[in-house]
């Protein structure tokens, strides 16, 4: 920058988005390393691990007393972590929840919150100290294990990372969310972790599939079924992303006579049981539960929530469905093994890799340990041989000691000591000359110089260091194994019930009969019950009824617009009878120019005939024409100005076909091809004018229509020969007694 433009003030200009960048990424690194991520190696965040050191330091090993809460958060937070004195008891308090972390690393003594959502009481009424889980994480860390690095005010130390002797980050999984990325890590049994982790030091090329042999999925504190999926289990495991589907364990307690009533034992992990409770009971004053009577909850110290039918006749399998479908009786906990390798680097493993690095910690910790004890050892050893020195020439070194100025410097000149061995026989006690036995010294030495070779051959071998590790990690693993309460496994696996999601989705309806009406300009209703009588019904200006029909709040009505598209709604969606309805058209999205043309009860096997008004059609299966989106679907092309004018049901043999120029067909169901969607095929010629009605019934029963005086007239296939012929013919006048609507029914409504 040049001298003219530097500001008279002092202040230098710099960039905003330069600035800003470099600001947030040294935050969003912060927040990533220091706050949200666990470390690979021992699978904790900084908050837990300066815990467990801050109680180490306190003396809290698992056979020693208690002390309180506030005493260990006051030292956390005093001496390594400058954060809010809650975030820290919160973080302590979830190491003690046995139903939040599957295998707890502080024992609380107090109230340590519940599976109800409650919290903790406040810190100075409750006390801690450590479990052997932690004290397994905490081993070696006198020994030289691991770095240590300054705390942040430079005036103590704290470990870089701790030396993990359990498998953290798998068995009690991680949680966190960072800037730009998250970490969502399931608990697991760490049984089946250590015979993973052996099966990888035995075979460095093991794939996912093959440790996916030990480790059967997560094993989550609050038990629970989790729906099978092997070949979603290896993705999942393979790229360290996916998830699982939880469910409630659940039971049918026969209640005698036939009743019964469903209860649940076990919920889906960090799903609070009173908020899952009121959910449910807001669901069932909703009505969106029919199946469901009632819900209590008579737990006590383990879950009991009680899941009363409608009736004893309610499928549980379904009612139970219904429930895993609305409600967090099921729940999907996500997959996410973003992790810091190395302590430094965030990135996502697979299962795999999680454990290749924890091995290779272990390693490391094994050799520093290996190298501080070896270093301790040859310091007692040149101790020793100077005690063995000063044993043999005992008189001349208490004289030496009594009569020179500068004892050390003579005892290193008449004996050829160390510094080490002059310092150790200077500050030796008086009291320790009767213990200077020669026997004694040699044992001790022999001892040292064993267990000396026994660490340089150790240290020597690559083989060998792996061969211990295996050996510790099986150790761990029968600590923990499936016959101890501890390491038994909790959640179990099964399969999802195979259910049409049409069958809960009934389920979930309350089944009432209603009356569906529709106007001349589309607008739908439901009444209660099925009505005969609808003379009293009023509507709109300019508005009149176009057809009426029976059904089920339980039904799918199917919805035929002149477009030719097929719309789908639920009966128990439409709006009540006491105002003039809905239009169909803001109910599903039909183009502004069409209108409807019929609306059906759907059955499922039932097929349809679909003719446009120049005659032109098709058979279709009406499973075919469901449309799951507001969309709907298209099935018979019309090119405007034509439009789609019939939908009739295709049950019988012969199809009867009238014009508006008043011919009548009748010619083989055969001859109409069977499609899911097209233009279809002619079914009447005329020379002007199009289709006004057609009917399909069977050639036994004879073809039957009803005047406008509802008087019924039957005629047979004999007697229609002269109105038979083949499709797409020109057709002749209708017998006497066809009615002059040119229908074969009257419209409904």
């Amino acid at each position: 920058m040049g001298q003219d433009l530097i500001p008279p003030d002092g202040i230098e200009p710099i960039d905003l988005r330069s600035a800003l960048e470099e600001r947030y990424l040294s935050y969003a690194l912060s927040t990533i390393t220091h706050r949200a991520l666990p470390d690979v190696r021992d699978g904790l965040k900084p908050v837990h691990r300066r815990l467990l050191y801050a109680m180490r330091l306190l003396k809290l090993d698992p056979n020693a007393g208690f002390k309180k809460c506030a005493r260990v958060v006051g030292d956390v937070m005093g001496k390594y972590h400058p954060h809010g004195d809650q975030a820290i008891y919160d973080a302590l308090v979830r190491l003690a929840q046995d139903f939040a972390v599957r295998y707890p690393m502080i024992d609380g003594q107090g109230n340590f919150g519940n599976i109800d959502g409650d919290s903790a009481a406040a810190m100075r009424y409750t006390e801690a100290r450590l479990t052997d889980v932690a004290v397994r994480t905490l081993d070696g860390l006198d020994e030289d294990a691991v770095d240590f690095r300054e705390t942040y005010d430079g005036l103590d130390k704290e470990p870089v990372v701790l030396p993990g002797g359990f498998p953290n980050l798998l068995a009690n999984g991680a949680a966190g969310i960072a800037v730009g990325m998250a970490t969502s890590i399931p608990p697991h049994n760490v049984a089946e972790i250590c015979t993973a982790a052996q099966h990888l030091i035995d075979n460095p090329q093991a794939t996912t599939a093959d440790l996916l042999q030990f480790v059967q999925g997560p094993d989550f504190p609050t038990g629970g079924v989790m729906v099978r999926d092997d070949a979603g289990f290896l993705e999942t495991y393979e790229t360290g992303r996916g998830g699982f589907r939880v469910r409630a364990r659940w039971e049918v307690e026969d209640l005698g006579r036939g009743t019964w009533q469903v209860v649940v034992t076990e919920i889906p992990y960090q799903v609070q049981k009173s908020r899952l409770i009121e959910k449910i009971a807001e669901l069932l004053q909703a009505r969106k539960l029919p199946l469901l009577d009632d819900i209590r909850d008579e737990s006590a110290e383990d879950v009991r929530v009680v899941l009363v039918p409608r009736s004893k006749n309610v499928d549980a399998t379904l009612m139970m469905e219904s429930l895993f479908k609305l409600t967090d009786l099921e729940n999907r906990f996500s997959l996410n093994m973003n992790v810091l390798s190395g302590g430094r680097v965030p990135m996502v493993m697979g299962l795999r890799q999680v454990l290749r690095e924890w091995l290779d910690h272990r390693k490391d910790v094994l050799v520093r340990r290996s190298q501080h004890r070896l270093a301790q050892i040859e310091h007692g050893l040149e101790v020793l041989g100077g005690y063995l020195i000063a044993y043999l020439n005992i008189d001349e070194v208490i004289r030496i000691i009594r009569e020179e100025d500068d004892a050390k410097a003579s005892l290193k000149a008449a004996f050829g000591l160390t510094d080490v061995q002059a310092e150790a026989i200077l500050n030796m006690r008086l009291r320790s000359l009767r213990k200077l036995e020669e026997i004694e010294i040699r044992k001790e030495h022999e001892k040292l110089t064993k267990e000396r070779d026994d660490l340089l051959t150790l240290l020597g071998s690559d083989r060998r260091q792996w061969t211990r590790i295996g050996k510790e990690v099986g150790a761990l693993a029968r600590a923990y194994g499936p016959d101890t309460p501890l390491g038994k496994r909790r959640t179990t696996f099964g399969e999802a019930t195979d259910l049409d999601l049409t069958d809960i989705h009934q389920a979930m309806i309350e089944k009432e009969p209603i009356t569906v009406i529709v106007s001349q300009k589309g607008w739908i209703r439901a009444l209660k019950g099925h009505q005969s009588d609808l003379s009293s019904l009023s509507f709109k200006q300019d508005d009149s009824l176009k057809l009426s029909l029976f059904a089920e709040t339980t039904d799918k009505l199917l919805i035929f617009s002149t477009g030719g598209k097929f719309f789908t709604l639920g009966a128990d969606k439409l709006p009540g009878g006491r105002g003039h309805g809905e239009p169909i058209r803001l109910m599903v999205d039909m183009d502004e120019g069409h209108d409807v043309v019929d609306v059906l009860v759907h059955k499922p096997d039932r097929r349809l005939l679909v003719i446009s008004d120049e005659a032109r059609g098709f058979v279709v299966k009406e499973a075919d024409v469901i449309a799951n989106t507001r969309k709907g679907k298209q099935v018979l092309n019309v090119s405007e100005p034509a439009e789609a004018r019939l939908c009739v049901e295709a049950e019988g043999d012969h199809v009867a076909i009238i014009g508006r120029n008043r011919k009548l067909l009748v010619f083989p169901l055969a001859q109409i091809a069977e499609m899911t969607r097209g233009r279809g095929v002619r079914l009447q010629r005329y020379r002007d004018g199009g289709v006004s009605d057609a009917v399909v019934f069977s050639g036994e029963a004879g073809l039957t229509w009803v005047d406008s005086s509802g008087r019924s007239y039957t005629r047979s296939l004999e007697e229609l020969t002269d109105w038979r012929g083949d499709r797409a013919q020109a057709g002749r006048l209708p017998p006497n007694g066809f009615p002059r609507s040119n229908t074969f029914t009257p419209r409904k409504g």
